[in-house]
């Protein structure tokens, strides 16, 4: 279940509490119309109805000023009234804040101590400049709206500042305080930084596939390697986990991992000199590899991608297809071969790619 406010809970509580006083009164109200319409039958027999009727009145109202009785479910009611009129539950503080800092880290760092600029947005500036011109034209970033949105470069930076720390140093008060925004513009830059990057387009065109030459070198090196049957098969799957800093508010159990841990699964695709070349996010790491390899665009485009001889490696935890093999599906198989063998499996780095 999600985290709830302050507000939600006061409002969660108060409901219960109306309910349970309009059980109460309602039990109360029928006991009182069953004693009297006992004392009703037993008066007419007596003559003396009026009286009674009038008694009955008299517990609903006041002894001392005549007034009638409020119901306590109707006073619930009106509190849980007032806490919806009002936005804020608590006095407003203004904290001052200013911009220098996050100004300074976009301007004078930036041309002048890329070491300090990098530090703070954990990015060169020239791939931060690469960064902002690939995503300034999303239309995230403009509306029709009369109140024009904070410059693109500041929101990168700001989205930035926040992915590059951890634990309170990424916290909204601190990210805040050093851009000198609101806690809900960080949020919102946070947003649209977010649907930038993972937006189709940007994704496909960022994650280059790799060329003719590219592929042929990947597969001369499996051929080299291995033997001349597996050369097709030139690129890897692998998944990953990435560590949550605490337990997501929304579905939050189902981020918890196999390893005791909040985590995020991660797809990612490469060629033997670790060059990726597509990537899945975003699915929770209680997902398996299997399921979250789906998501990538290989296993959606793999009959644009792949010709029908190639195929890619993947461990046992991927689903065995034309298109994707286990060298070793079997692990006692793989126990096996170890203990005739009596040796070690070695696998040779791939060169670095010259520059």
């Amino acid at each position: 279940m999600p985290r709830l406010t302050t507000r939600q809970e006061s409002a969660r509580l108060l409901a219960q509490t109306a309910l349970i006083n309009l059980f109460v009164e309602g039990v109360e109200m029928a006991s009182n119309q069953m004693e009297w319409s006992s004392e009703s039958s037993e008066s007419e027999e007596g003559g003396n109805s009026g009286s009674e009727s009038e008694s009955d009145i008299g517990e609903w109202e006041d002894i001392e000023g005549g007034q009638l009785l409020v119901p306590l479910s109707q006073l619930t009611l009106s509190v849980l009234q007032n806490l919806y009129s009002s936005r804020f539950l608590e006095e407003q503080r203004c904290i001052p804040r200013t911009s220098e800092q996050l100004l300074m880290t976009l301007g004078v760092y930036k041309q002048q101590f890329p070491d300090i600029f990098k530090s703070f947005l954990r990015i060169q500036p020239n791939t931060f400049d690469q960064l902002l011109r690939h995503i300034k034209d999303h239309p995230v970033f403009h509306n029709r709206s009369n109140n024009v949105q904070i410059p693109v470069d500041r929101q990168l930076a700001v989205a930035l500042y926040r992915f590059g720390h951890f634990g309170n140093a990424a916290s909204l008060t601190k990210v805040a305080c050093w851009a000198g925004m609101g806690y809900g513009t960080v949020n919102l830059c946070m947003r649209h930084v977010l649907s930038a990057l993972c937006d189709q387009a940007f994704r496909q065109g960022m994650m280059r596939w790799p060329t003719t030459q590219e592929i042929e070198e990947a597969k001369q090196w499996v051929k080299q390697l291995t033997c001349a049957a597996w050369r097709n098969g030139w690129s890897m799957v692998d998944g990953t986990l990435v560590p949550l800093f605490a337990r997501p508010g929304f579905y939050g159990n189902s981020w918890y991992d196999r390893k005791s841990s909040y985590s995020m699964n991660v797809q990612l695709i490469s060629l033997p000199n670790l060059h990726i070349i597509d990537y899945g996010v975003g699915l929770p790491g209680s997902q398996h590899d299997a399921a979250a390899w789906k998501e990538t665009r290989i296993p959606q485009e793999h009959e644009d991608l792949l010709s029908e001889d190639e195929w890619v490696w993947g461990d046992s935890a991927y689903p065995l297809q034309r298109w994707c093999q286990a060298p070793y599906k079997n692990p006692r198989a793989v126990r096996a071969l170890c203990r005739i063998s009596q040796g070690t499996l070695f696998i040779p780095s791939w060169p670095a790619p010259a520059h």
